[in-house]
């Protein structure tokens, strides 16, 4: 599954987990097309926000396809 699933799945907007996490939205965009990924402190966070585990969201698939 990948990032932009999991935001998907959790009903959510690119500005939502945004303003969530307290970054821009160009980050969220970035993390959903691997050009970076969210930063270690952000993991625990961002895996609540999405209703995954923290080792599902390491693995997640950043593939578009």
């Amino acid at each position: 599954m990948t990032l932009r699933d999991m935001r998907k799945r959790a009903a959510l907007r690119q500005v939502d987990v945004a303003k969530r996490m307290n970054v821009d939205q160009a980050a969220v965009s970035k993390w959903e097309t691997g050009e970076t990924r969210p930063a270690r402190k952000l993991h625990k966070k961002l895996a609540k926000l999405y209703g995954v585990t923290v080792d599902e969201l390491l693995t997640s698939d950043t593939a578009q396809n």
